[in-house]
């Protein structure tokens, strides 16, 4: 992970969740990796590292006891996979968030995690802030990726034969927003509509582009030349 660079947060507004407070807990067997995670959160005012952990047991252990809000499950761990661990405690802690941090990220992983629960899916050599924002901003029910790691599932599949679909301008818009890694409380309010609104336009998007989650969506979009591979955050 390296170390932190300049980048654009979402503005915090007053009754936001933008910078709601966390719990979070670092599961990862590289230890010097999760003591640095681990410094890195005691740096934040809104981000509380309640525990390490080299192994599922231990995480299993720490998140009965501690119950973190956020968990950053590495995916290689000495006693199993990361993702089905990451599963196994959503399925445990409907409200856990869990960030999912790989060395290697393709598009068998990526689907993987969103089928396990997984909020964010981060690579290990990141951004720290990538991370830090993950951690604060990801919501549940979606999978958030950076769109340098989109460019790997869009290189890894087949062209897409499906006729291009037409968007109204709101829907583009969001559709932007979706493929700069923001998540549906940021997209309502740099728009200026409300969240349902928000998830209405989502909702055709997926109907539209025959996706069943907002990263295929993306990545859909992104084969049929709807927006580009390298669009910023907003």
């Amino acid at each position: 992970m390296h170390g932190r660079t300049t980048s654009e947060l979402p503005p915090e507004s007053e009754g936001s969740d933008a910078r709601r407070s966390s719990t979070v807990l670092v599961v990862d067997d590289h230890v010097v990796f999760a003591q640095l995670v681990e410094r890195a959160l005691s740096h934040e005012p809104d981000l509380t590292c309640v525990g390490t952990a080299s192994s599922l047991a231990e995480a299993r252990r720490l998140c009965a006891t501690r119950r973190p809000d956020v968990v950053i499950m590495d995916v290689r761990l000495q006693d199993g996979d990361g993702i089905d661990g990451a599963a196994e405690l959503v399925a445990a802690y409907p409200a856990l968030r869990v960030v999912v941090l790989s060395a290697f990220i393709d598009a068998r992983l990526m689907q993987r995690a969103a089928r396990a629960g997984a909020t964010a899916l981060q690579a290990k050599d990141g951004e720290l802030d990538d991370l830090l924002d993950a951690i604060r901003y990801a919501e549940l029910g979606s999978l958030a990726v950076h769109p340098r790691l989109l460019h790997r599932l869009i290189n890894s599949d087949r062209a897409s034969t499906t006729p291009t679909p037409v968007l109204t301008q709101r829907e583009h818009e969001v559709l932007r927003m979706l493929a700069a890694g923001h998540d549906l409380g940021v997209i309502s309010r740099e728009l200026a509509i409300s969240i349902n609104t928000c998830r209405g336009h989502v909702k055709s998007l997926l109907a539209k582009l025959g996706a069943h989650s907002q990263l295929q969506a993306v990545v859909i979009a992104m084969r049929a030349g709807l927006i580009g591979a390298d669009e910023n955050r907003a």
